[in-house]
């Protein structure tokens, strides 16, 4: 049978690789069309376009570029028409393949959606649109399942967290190597994790970074985005005790004692790696007056939203500062607090239902399409 798939993010490309192994496994004879990145094109198929000249994040910068967007999502519907799938396979992106979504439907086109927007955090009026142009939805964290069914009677798969398979199916790092590679000296690592876009990782940097002169017992590490170069970092690690890594940030938290985490999935990965975090997001003033308006939930990082409690520490807007973030971090390097961490982190893997989510959703959908040819 034939796949289409649509991931517009560097999140999207892992868990849209590891879906293809699963389709694959299920479907030998499958082939696969595919908007994603590089993880995605070493699985095979055929890659229509990468994620990074779809990345455009913000009110203003969607503005300046509506002409290329709306251009990508001409382009994308005719590719769909010119390959003929039996099924099109939508990874999160939602403001994206939300609109292939409604255009797909109404022409019989089989939709499935693996990774739910999160319209649990905003946007909940999406919920229409959803049962209008999704014939399944997957979804990957626990509360979903209930929000979905039981506030909005929309019948969802809870897959588990496909993150899960991503980490344990990884390749342990030989420490050592990882140090001579990257020049780490033998000193207790903190990894810093700034976010993705260069305007992020600037803000996010700079105060992240302003601690360093109070751990000195500690090296701090940079770990790079996969869509940005590392030239851009440079001027970041020109102090003593600062270095940067790319493209091994999964590596880097392998041998962390502790983490600064810009909000987003990094926060879920990072507690995956049984690595106590500080959670930090500081945003432009309007933009966060505007969010917390919208977004009514009572945290941002995904490990306190699935344990619906404060398990790491979330320093937002105004609370990120250098004192803050130095007091919290030395929290983290405290031997009770961190065994306490760690424990709740064994919690949160268990709520996340095991490994196989890729497997599982895959499964589903060539059953779907098996039960549809049969009929």
């Amino acid at each position: 049978m034939k796949y289409y798939i649509i991931a517009g993010e560097a999140s999207g490309d892992l868990h849209g690789s590891n879906l293809m192994k699963s389709l694959l496994f299920e479907d030998p004879d499958a082939e696969i069309r595919f908007w994603g990145g590089d993880l995605m094109e070493s699985v095979g198929g055929t890659l229509v376009k990468h994620y990074r000249s779809l990345a455009f994040m913000g009110f203003a910068e969607v503005v300046m570029n509506l002409k290329t967007i709306l251009g990508n999502i001409k382009f994308c519907k005719q590719d769909i028409e010119r390959f003929k799938p039996d099924a099109l396979i939508f990874i999160d992106y939602p403001g994206f393949n939300m609109r292939i979504a409604k255009w797909a439907k109404p022409l019989g086109y089989r939709t499935f959606y693996y990774i739910s927007p999160q319209i649990w955090a905003w946007k909940e009026n999406r919920i229409k649109a959803i049962k209008r142009d999704v014939d399944q939805m997957y979804v990957i964290l626990p509360f979903e399942k209930d929000f979905y069914e039981k506030k909005h009677s929309f019948p969802v798969e809870f897959v588990g967290h496909p993150l899960i398979d991503a980490i344990h199916g990884r390749t342990k790092v030989d420490e050592a190597s990882f140090r001579k590679e990257f020049k780490l000296n033998e000193k207790p690592v903190i990894a810093l994790l700034p976010g993705s876009r260069k305007q992020e990782i600037s803000k996010m940097l700079d105060v992240m970074l302003s601690v360093v002169p109070q751990f000195p017992d500690h090296q701090f590490v940079i770990a790079g985005a996969p869509g940005q170069e590392p030239e851009f970092y440079r001027q970041f690690t020109q102090s003593k005790n600062i270095y940067f890594v790319q493209n091994r940030t999964y590596d880097l938290l392998s041998i962390s004692a502790a983490a600064l985490v810009t909000s987003g999935t990094a926060t879920l990965e990072t507690a995956l790696f049984k690595v106590p975090e500080v959670v930090c997001y500081r945003g432009n003033w309007l933009s966060y007056q505007i969010a917390k308006r919208v977004i009514t939930l009572k945290f941002i990082s995904l490990v306190n939203l699935i344990m619906d409690r404060e398990v790491v520490k979330e320093l937002i807007q105004s609370e990120l500062t250098t004192k803050n973030l130095a007091a919290e971090l030395r929290k983290l390097l405290d031997p009770k607090t961190r065994q306490s961490i760690l424990e709740d982190y064994d919690l949160l893997e268990a709520k996340l239902g095991g490994e196989g989510a890729s497997g599982k959703t895959a499964k589903l959908i060539v059953d779907n399409l098996n039960i549809r040819q049969a009929l």
